[in-house]
């Protein structure tokens, strides 16, 4: 599975937990239905966004669900998931999109694809899945046209771009296709006053993806040589952090303007999960409630700005040299070092002595896909506590894992399940 929202189980209660996996599982049947087992391949977290919106605003979900039977990635239970047009508005967009992306590599040549057999089998894929996306795209009444526009004129838009370049003006392709298919959730729902805020709000989204996706693979994409928004215009992490930020506060704000009959899955996945996974790609803090220091990657430098005005991780004499109280070096640490390279400290291996972490090279298309069988397969995919991604070959975690990615107030991060308390949370609302 691939998607920047990726919520832990240990933050969804019971019924939330069911809820997610009931549109995860809908997406994966609706693709494998309609358009065959293979299909399944483009089965994401994002896209299953589309169907909770859906969800949320009809504000019927028993009529919406259906009894799927034992299934490997469920460890051969069966489940309630979710069916009818939300699921396959998320299907005929995560299909368009998947081929996109396949055009896209075949036209960049990556990996096999550079060799004509592949890349001819590959366009063959691209192809069949472009048809059958605008196919069910039609059947809910979805112009996936906006979706291959979008698409085809970002490669236009990287090559205009150069040092100054606004990266909203990067990003414009993606926002308007995510804002298109948040906006016909509202129609689908029989809502259409909802259709500007929740375009407002998908637009916002997709400036999320496209940043959270050009900062992870900075460091990857400049040791290939390949071309990275925030390394052609120049930007910092610092000013590309504040846009997300920004991006974060319109979805809240946009968010308010919708009437959801049921917004409570929403809320966490576009409020809570969304602002953790800011966290995760910029490396800073992995939950608001206690204050943790940076987890998932290096904590801030003294001096400079931390986010949300929290205090620099180390302290005032963490940038003199000085080894901060919970350094993995402090004797009376515990060895629980909150950087990256901090014995059992997480996003660390505690090998002392070891040179930074060199990302390993993604893997091609069809490399990624025959890795994919062999998660699905094994049952890795959803019941291990964490696997390789098939194609980006970086760390993910299980569908049903418990494990909470170095958050450690668990029991905390449940409290939100009606929003009574988010002011805990700092979430605004």
């Amino acid at each position: 599975m691939f998607g920047i929202v990726r919520p832990c189980t240990h933050r969804l209660t019971e019924g939330l937990k069911a809820e997610w996996m009931a549109h995860l599982c809908g997406l994966c049947l609706a693709l494998r239905n309609d358009h065959g087992q293979f299909a399944r391949v483009v089965t994401n977290y994002d896209g299953l966004i589309v169907s909770v919106l859906t969800d949320a605003q009809a504000g019927h979900a028993e009529a919406g669900r259906r009894t799927a039977g034992p299934c490997p990635l469920r460890g051969m239970r069966t489940a309630s998931v979710a069916k009818g047009e939300g699921a396959r508005l998320a299907a005929s967009v995560s299909l368009v999109l998947a081929s996109a992306k396949i055009r896209d590599h075949v036209a960049d040549q990556d990996g096999l694809l550079r060799r004509r057999p592949v890349a001819a089998a590959a366009r063959k894929v691209a192809t069949g899945w472009h048809r059958a996306g605008t196919r069910t795209g039609s059947t809910v009444g979805f112009d996936t046209a906006v979706l291959v526009d979008a698409v085809d004129r970002q490669p236009a838009v990287e090559r205009l771009a150069g040092p100054g370049t606004p990266l909203t003006v990067i990003t414009e392709p993606t926002e308007t296709a995510t804002a298109a298919a948040f906006a016909h959730t509202a129609v689908l729902a029989g809502r259409p006053g909802n259709a500007e805020p929740l375009a407002e709000a998908g637009r916002l989204f997709g400036r999320l993806a496209h940043l959270l996706d050009a900062v992870e693979d900075r460091a990857t994409d400049a040791a290939e040589g390949a071309w990275n928004p925030l390394t052609a215009t120049g930007t910092g992490l610092e000013q590309a952090r504040r846009v997300c930020d920004d991006a974060l506060h319109g979805i809240r704000l946009a968010l308010r303007d919708v009437d959801f009959a049921d917004a409570k899955l929403v809320h966490i996945l576009l409020v809570h999960e969304l602002r953790r996974a800011v966290d995760r790609a910029f490396g800073t803090t992995s939950c608001r409630h206690a204050g943790h220091d940076g987890a998932a990657g290096q904590p801030p430098q003294y001096g400079q700005a931390a986010p949300y005005g929290a205090p620099p991780a180390g302290g005032p004499y963490y940038a003199q040299g000085q080894q901060p109280l919970n350094g993995p070096q402090n004797p009376y640490s515990g060895g629980h070092g909150g950087g990256a390279g901090g014995a059992g400290g997480f996003g660390g291996s505690g090998d002392f002595g070891k040179g930074p972490h060199q990302p390993k090279k993604p893997r091609g298309f069809f490399a990624g896909c025959a890795a994919f069988i062999g998660l699905c397969c094994t049952c890795r995919l959803c019941c291990a506590d964490d696997y390789e991604g098939p194609w980006s070959r970086k760390k993910r975690k299980g569908c049903l894992s418990d494990c909470c990615e170095g958050c450690q107030c668990c029991e905390a991060c449940q409290c939100c399940e009606v929003c009574e308390c988010c002011a805990c949370c700092d979430c605004g609302c």
